[in-house]
């Protein structure tokens, strides 16, 4: 594995003290999602990040990879991207990120991890060009914003907190109708991600081996399956379509204001 600098951290929180139900919000609580992750033999782990995005998304995939990558457990690297089509289908052992303008469909992005028991196999991040040709989300700070949090539903982590008009928590998994402050992983997610990887699996979905496709996408929001929690708006967050036999698709979105 590459060495890569790791920032000093001073935020240590054990799951014990601070598990809290599913949706809790505010810096102190647990954001994982159950426990869900990527298997792996080792205590760190590589994670390729596929990029088929255009040049105007380039920057924030090297940002928000680079900043994931400080964890003390991941390391991400870009690599060329299997899903040239920007429908974005899945490739098992390594996470897909795309655009397109898919519409006005409400979503600025979404971030699907696909599982097997509960190990994640195969992640995608789509990212919804319709909105971000609009100059109210065509800055900076929300590109960085929505890259890093989709980036990190599929590392296993959920939202901080989903109250879009709370006071921002200096985390890109935080909920927030201004982005300036949000645009990062915060020392909790480091913690968060130190958490659910502090154990090792007998199995490995990230190994370097032949690659295949998963699945095909799930764009439509009536394949997202049921609704299983919603923000403090009322919109449904996240949603879990069950595939049988142990597999299964959750799906993270962030809305359009």
């Amino acid at each position: 594995m590459t060495s890569h600098p790791r920032r000093r951290r001073f935020l240590v929180i054990p799951l014990a003290m601070v598990a809290l139900a599913a949706g809790a919000t505010g810096a102190s609580a647990s954001h994982s999602w159950a426990g869900y992750h990527w298997a792996r033999k080792t205590a760190t782990f590589s994670l390729m990040l596929g990029d088929n995005v255009t040049s105007a998304w380039d920057p924030y995939l090297r940002t928000a990879s680079a900043d994931w990558t400080t964890s003390t457990v991941l390391d991400t690297t870009v690599v060329a991207g299997r899903s040239r089509v920007r429908r974005c289908p899945p490739t098992s052992r390594q996470v897909e990120v795309c655009n397109k303008a898919y519409g006005v469909n409400g979503w600025l992005g979404l971030g699907q991890v696909y599982l097997s028991g509960s190990h994640i196999t195969a992640g995608t991040v789509m990212l919804n060009d319709t909105y971000f040709a609009m100059a109210s989300y065509d800055t900076p700070a929300w590109r960085n914003l929505v890259m890093c949090q989709e980036l990190g539903h599929t590392f296993g982590l959920d939202h901080q907190d989903e109250d879009d008009n709370n006071v921002p928590l200096g985390s890109c998994m935080d909920y927030s109708s201004n982005p300036e402050p949000n645009q990062h992983p915060n020392d909790h997610d480091f913690a968060q991600l130190e958490e659910v990887y502090a154990h090792r699996d007998s199995t490995n979905t990230v190994a370097r081996t032949t690659q295949a496709g998963a699945a095909a996408p799930l764009l439509a929001q009536a394949q997202w399956g049921r609704a299983e929690r919603r923000d403090q708006a009322g919109r449904p967050s996240k949603f879990v379509n069950d595939l049988g036999g142990g597999r299964s698709v959750v799906t993270f979105v962030i809305w359009a204001a």
